[in-house]
């Protein structure tokens, strides 16, 4: 019974293997988005424009509590879009919008694993600079809108980050399913290619039997175009013979 409940363990309903043997890392490292293929390029375009737009707000509201030329490390009531905010938290907010955009220029596995380890840091930030409010360790001014925001940003990067990857029941043309079902997938590779192979070939066929048969109707429209003239000719010949 252990044996077969741990033979088990690691698939989905379908008996499919949810991680191949290297485990999470295993995923990562084996997963690449090829952009020849369609679902990699929608999947590349999902994470490039969710880091794009987090990144940008981040910047966004840093650059804002920059000009505000607040300290480093003060307390005060100084809020950008209804959170608190000072010259520590405004700079932290450009670097991490910054890094989000590289991520999106780089695209691929790396945004969405960036963005996916990001979105925990903002959760935990959430939960540990809740229990720093009313302490003076609150050295980034957080108040209840900051520590929602950091909820709300942290759940929403976590999304994009795992977007398309950790479901259970992935498409066929997902990367990550490929990554955890090697031999299936080249299986199914090797019978698309014979398919398109035997595609391009009836093609081919279709191509020279039209060929064939256009060849064919002009050679018939040549004769007759030809045999009315000869007949005629033979006519005026026979016309012409004496008659014995």
């Amino acid at each position: 019974m252990a044996a077969s409940v741990s033979s088990l363990i690691g698939t989905d309903p379908r008996g499919e293997p949810r991680l191949p043997n290297g485990g999470p890392l295993g995923l990562l490292s084996r997963a690449r988005l090829e952009q020849n293929r369609p679902a990699d390029r929608r999947l590349n375009r999902f994470y490039r424009i969710g880091a794009g737009l987090m990144g940008l707000g981040l910047v966004v509201f840093g650059v804002l509590g920059i000009t505000q030329k607040l300290g480093a490390f003060s307390t005060g009531d100084n809020t950008v879009w209804g959170m608190n905010t000072n010259g520590a938290l405004s700079w932290l907010s450009v670097v991490v919008g910054l890094a989000l955009g590289v991520a999106m220029l780089v695209g691929g596995n790396l945004a969405s694993t960036f963005c996916l380890g990001l979105g925990v840091l903002f959760l935990l930030s959430g939960f540990v600079n809740l229990a720093l409010i009313k302490t003076d360790a609150n050295v980034l001014n957080f108040e209840i809108s900051n520590v929602i925001f950091s909820y709300a940003a942290g759940l929403l990067l976590v999304f994009i980050g795992a977007y398309g990857r950790v479901a259970g029941r992935l498409p066929h043309d997902n990367p990550y399913w490929r990554a955890r079902n090697p031999e299936v997938a080249r299986d199914a590779e090797r019978r698309d290619r014979i398919v398109e192979r035997r595609r391009r070939e009836i093609s081919e066929e279709w191509r020279q039997a039209d060929r064939h048969r256009e060849r064919r109707w002009a050679r018939d429209r040549r004769r007759r175009r030809v045999l009315p003239g000869r007949a005629a000719r033979r006519a005026a010949r026979e016309e012409s013979t004496p008659r014995s």
